[in-house]
């Protein structure tokens, strides 16, 4: 499935905001990208969308809580398996996660 594909099969989108393809495409031709755009800009759809063509899970540090929890909800809803570790989770939802990612159900 190409980028155009998934943004709208994941992300509802029937096109790229500006900026943002050129940076998507930068990261699945193996290249590294800075992304600033203001905020609600779409930065998170600049490594959300590339983490889906590439094998394996994809790690995102964030020093936000909120945002986080808010990315979550956001990909789960749409299908896309993703978990966050933060501070406020449980040992066993900890746990959980930790499971996710050891048998390679996590993408995000």
């Amino acid at each position: 499935m190409n980028t155009k594909q998934l943004l709208e099969k994941y992300f509802g989108f029937s096109e790229f905001r500006p900026g943002q393809e050129q940076v998507v495409e930068t990261l699945l031709a193996g290249r590294s990208a800075l992304a600033v755009f203001p905020t609600g800009g779409g930065k998170s759809l600049c490594y959300q969308l590339p983490a889906l063509c590439f094998d394996g899970v994809t790690i995102v540090v964030s020093p936000l809580i909120a945002l986080m929890k808010d990315q979550i909800d956001f990909l789960t809803a749409r299908g896309i398996p993703a978990a966050r570790l933060d501070s406020s989770l449980g040992l066993d939802e900890v746990r959980s996660i930790g499971e996710g990612l050891a048998s390679g159900t996590l993408k995000l």
